[in-house]
């Protein structure tokens, strides 16, 4: 099997963001996309008395970052879990409230450069793509059994691909003779049905479908959906949220869920705020934070990175205190 390269976006900038909340004694961060472990391994080694937890749904991502942490002992706990059934794993843990809650959303390095997992478009491997890979669906199920118009709607929401309902009434055309098992002849496709001046723009013709068929076979949005809210529930006065997202639709729910959080519900006509009624949550991040072209160059999965940041400042109803 491959060797998976890891390189962790916005390392410093994202250890920084945390910090604040992590300097108190017992200390908690949860990780929620452990992968492996770059951002855990730098938030345990620079901040002195923090715990992480880290949950993953890869199971081969839990062994390799169990490997790499071994080193913190009981200062790291490992969970496996899709990141929405983080109330849960606070609740088994018996934590009322955390400190941090971590965020680096999408494919990790390891999914991407291992080929058997299917994630990458580079040569032709199963198509598998779950991040997840003892359930659930595969790509290749989604190419085989989908209606032209559900995936046409996968392809335009999740790939924002142009082409999307060309691509797939060719995909089903092809299926009827051959079913999708390997990357290799949806990438043949994909060249086929681009015209040639969109293939000639915009990076791979079929990194905008390869995302989407992740998108889907992991319902990620649907799941972070659920995720940030429970994130802001369960971090504690002084808690911070750290999200970074790679796509325009996870980014756009990650800043709703923050404004939502911290506008103040006084009527705006209000000549003062009532004690008690300032917003409960505060943005640490001004817009959307994104790497500098050094970080880019030398790293370019760095290129689409949008990190927002936000810090409790009161409890709330439902909220750890």
């Amino acid at each position: 099997m491959s060797q998976p390269r890891h390189v962790p976006v916005l390392l410093d900038r994202v250890v920084a963001l945390l910090r604040p909340a992590l300097e108190r004694e017992g200390s908690v961060l949860v990780d929620c996309t452990l992968g492996l472990g770059g951002h855990s391994e730098a938030v345990l080694e620079r901040i002195d008395g923090a715990r992480v937890v880290g949950i993953d749904r890869d199971p081969e991502a839990l062994r390799r970052a169990g490997e790499r942490l071994a080193a913190y002992g009981d200062r790291f706990t490992a969970v496996h879990a899709v990141y929405d059934e983080l109330p849960d794993v606070l609740d088994d843990l018996g934590l009322a409230s955390v400190d941090g809650v971590l965020f680096d959303l999408g494919v990790s390095s390891m999914q991407l450069d291992v080929r058997e997992r299917g994630f990458a478009y580079a040569e032709d491997a199963p198509l598998d793509m779950r991040m997840d890979g003892t359930t659930g669906p595969t790509a290749a199920d989604v190419l085989n059994t989908y209606s032209a118009g559900e995936l046409t709607r996968v392809l335009r929401d999740y790939g924002e691909e142009k082409f999307a309902k060309k691509i797939a009434h060719a995909v089903v055309r092809r299926r009827e003779t051959q079913p999708f098992t390997t990357s290799g002849p949806l990438v043949e496709l994909l060249y086929a049905e681009i015209p040639a001046p969109a293939r000639r723009t915009g990076g791979h013709p079929a990194k905008r479908t390869f995302q989407a068929l992740r998108m889907e076979v992991n319902d990620e949005l649907a799941v972070l959906r659920r995720a940030i809210p429970a994130a802001i529930d369960a971090i504690g006065v002084g808690g911070r949220v750290v999200v970074e997202s790679y796509h325009s639709l996870e980014d756009r729910l990650v800043k709703q869920a923050f404004t939502a959080a911290t506008r103040s519900t006084v009527p705006v006509d209000l000549p003062f705020v009532p004690e008690g009624s300032e917003p409960a949550l505060r943005l640490v991040t001004r817009g959307a934070e994104q790497a500098d072209e050094r970080e880019v160059a030398e790293n370019p999965r760095a290129a689409s990175v949008r990190l927002r940041a936000v810090e409790r400042l009161r409890a709330n109803q439902g909220a750890g205190s």
